[in-house]
């Protein structure tokens, strides 16, 4: 059984019944939404008011996902896969999270968000040696990527120009969390692939209870868990904005799987690129930062490349396509196919 085929909907929206492009607005709709809000809150917590604790932050929207994931009225009873299942991919999901959001002490808002939109060009790397998936992609959607990377780059430069607030650290931080997202879009990827009967739900709520605990060890040896503490009952209107946040983000994180699930990871990747380009837009004219001429030639390769992913892609020759299956299978063939499909059928999920 294929993935699309699995009986989808989300937050009471049926998707299966619907043609392809209204799950993709449905999806990327509630996307928008979710991750628009959360750039807003980030920046203003972040930037305006100088918190910087991403590790602990992660921590706390962890726990609004459980108590939203609960009123929904998800169960573990409900779970079609082993806790195991989920191990890695809770690794490099908090991991991502916790550096992610840890980076924007040392890079502002815009800086951060450009090198994570990079991140469809090992995404789609990464693909082709994820078990259960093996992608392959035609030579036009590596350009396209690959002119996103360069325009993202270029208005980077721009920015460091332009802003005072952006390191190497910050670099390292950012860079380390587009790693694991080369592995977490994946990971999601293949588990919905190779289980469809897996939800969207179960993914987040089994991700985020395996992922807590990874967060505690670095909270820990950096001092942040204290520091946070601290900060945030001397100025306690902040857990409002977390938890306002996380309730947004939650709206984009089902969002967002609900398009791996469908679409795939770097189908995926390109709409979040997307997205990083409207919020980064938005912080300039909400934050009224400057904006060059560097930026603007970053912002049209931006474009160049996602009206590159949009070209449809050449259909293979239907003649020969009939013929192939107008073909007998031989013995052979038959038995070859058997064995083939017994060595899917014990391959692990992730």
């Amino acid at each position: 059984m294929k993935n699309e085929e699995q009986s989808r909907s989300l937050f009471g929206i049926s998707l299966s019944d619907r043609p392809k492009w209204h799950q993709f607005f449905i999806c990327s709709g509630g996307f928008f939404f979710g991750y628009l809000v959360n750039g807003i809150c980030e920046e203003y917590v972040y930037n305006r008011l100088k918190f910087s604790y991403g590790w602990y932050f992660t921590f706390i929207q962890g726990f609004v996902y459980l108590f939203l994931l609960y009123v929904q009225g998800f169960t573990p009873k409900q779970m079609v896969n082993p806790w195991k299942t989920y191990v890695k991919l809770s690794a490099v999901l908090m991991g991502s999270h916790g550096l992610t959001k840890g980076s924007l002490a040392f890079l502002n808002y815009p800086a951060q968000l450009m090198f994570k939109s990079t991140k469809v060009l090992p995404v789609m790397i990464m693909g082709a040696f994820i078990p259960g998936l093996r992608r392959k992609y035609p030579p036009h959607e590596y350009l396209s990527a690959v002119l996103l990377v360069v325009g993202l780059i270029l208005f980077t430069l721009a920015d460091a120009q332009t802003s005072p607030n952006f390191s190497v650290i910050g670099v390292i931080m950012v860079s380390g969390a587009l790693v694991m997202d080369s592995f977490l879009g994946n990971f999601q990827e293949a588990i919905f692939t190779m289980n469809p009967e897996t939800t969207q739900t179960e993914m987040l709520f089994c991700s985020t209870v395996v992922g807590l605990p990874f967060l505690i060890p670095p909270m820990l040896v950096t001092g942040e868990l204290f520091k946070a503490w601290s900060s945030c009952s001397q100025h306690p209107y902040v857990y409002g904005v977390l938890v306002f946040e996380a309730m947004a983000t939650f709206i984009g994180q089902v969002s967002v799987l609900s398009l791996i699930a469908l679409f795939g990871a770097a189908t995926t990747a390109m709409v979040t690129t997307a997205r990083k380009a409207v919020t980064l837009l938005l912080s300039y004219l909400i934050f009224t930062k400057p904006l060059t001429e560097q930026h603007g030639s970053g912002l049209l390769l931006i474009a160049m490349g996602i009206t590159l992913k949009l070209l449809p892609e050449n259909k293979p020759n239907k003649m020969a396509s009939t013929s192939s299956a107008a073909k007998p299978a031989s013995g052979e063939e038959i038995t070859l196919l058997e064995n083939v499909g017994h060595d899917e059928a014990k391959r692990p999920l992730v």
